[in-house]
């Protein structure tokens, strides 16, 4: 008899979700919920959830902009504030005053207008690997990554393609200023530096930990705590550490928007108030390896082990929209072609 009921149960769930409103969400590639909590939600809504992947968070937004007109989505999530000004200039946003905003740390509300809500942050930063440095020095200064010595023990992700390679160009151009930041990378280029296309083949090729041969590399404050966690109890604390010098770290926010032209206005207020909500909220860290934009949410134990840098490069999102793709161009053309400083700056 019970078996019977099970049955009437799960079609009658079944006939439920087929029915249900579908809310597609685009993401990039990094986005990660606990699937508990997204059923929760579809079955306490009738609302459907079909996340896309958009692949990084640039690549993700150029979907966006470049279907505006006949939107492949009703959401987008993970536009951050290196991409945030893009996003508000191009118009495909909505704006959505949530009720949730009143309980978000103020620091990540930077688009006043709340057509981009804030969702989590964090910060990219250097880490490098104990292990290696037991026996090595460690730099003691930003400028001390330009040395030979350190500068072939680093590898970097090109900004041109990857979100992180993009917030550590910025954060260089916060520490040495408009008149120094090609020259250290320069030094970089001149000592050695590895440049990748991306985080995973920074992190998990080149990085010393993984097998390569690079034992400083650009990733995020919170990798130290994940290398514990994803360990499986084979480390009590992580194998890497963070590299916190005044302004090497970058002040990153994800933002969560209603794109324009949607047809499920009130199914994607739903889900942006249910991604505020502190369940939700107290899910991201662990699952995207982040911080709760909201303030009462709580943090896993194992992110004691992801320090907070006291003195992060903070550049507002109008600054990088003005100079972006000029810093990028010029630094392709001093790192990936080889030129001078001073060539590029004529």
């Amino acid at each position: 008899m019970w078996k019977k009921l099970l049955a009437i149960g799960l079609l009658a769930l079944g006939l439920s979700l087929a029915q249900a409103e579908e809310l597609r969400v685009l993401t990039h590639s990094s986005f990660s919920l606990s699937k508990a909590l997204i059923q929760k939600f579809e079955r306490e809504t009738g609302i459907r959830l079909r996340f896309i992947k958009g692949g990084d968070a640039g690549e993700t937004l150029n979907k966006a902009i470049l279907t505006k007109d006949a939107p492949i989505a009703d959401v987008l999530y993970g536009v951050d504030n290196t991409f945030l000004s893009r996003a508000l200039r191009a118009g495909i946003f909505e704006p959505y005053p949530s009720k949730e905003v009143r309980n978000l740390r103020s620091e990540t509300i930077l688009d006043p207008t709340l057509h981009a809500i804030p969702v989590d942050y964090g910060y990219v930063a250097l880490n490098y690997d104990k292990a290696y440095f037991k026996t090595h020095p460690l730099p003691q200064t930003f400028a001390d990554l330009a040395k030979p010595a350190f500068a072939r023990l680093l590898v970097v992700e090109n900004p041109a393609t990857s979100s992180p390679g993009l917030a550590f160009l910025i954060a260089t151009v916060d520490a040495f200023g408009e008149d120094g930041y090609l020259d250290f990378w320069a030094k970089l280029r001149d000592g050695g530096v590895k440049v990748t296309k991306g985080w995973s083949a920074a992190y998990f090729s080149a990085f010393t930990p993984y097998g390569g041969d690079r034992p400083i590399v650009v990733s995020y404050t919170t990798s130290p705590p994940a290398e514990v966690y994803f360990s499986e109890g084979k480390y009590k604390v992580p194998p890497t550490g963070n590299l916190l010098f005044p302004k090497s770290a970058f002040f990153q926010v994800e933002f969560v928007g209603i794109l324009k032209g949607t047809h499920h206005r009130k199914a994607a207020e739903r889900f942006i108030d249910w991604l505020l909500s502190r369940e939700v909220q107290e899910d991201i860290p662990l699952h995207m390896w982040v911080y709760p934009a909201r303030r009462d949410a709580r943090l896993p134990a194992i992110f004691k082990f992801a320090e907070i840098p006291t003195q992060p490069a903070r550049v507002a999102p109008e600054v990088i929209a003005r100079n972006r793709e000029r810093w990028i161009r010029q630094w392709t053309e001093v790192v990936i072609r080889g030129k001078s400083p001073a060539e590029v700056k004529k």
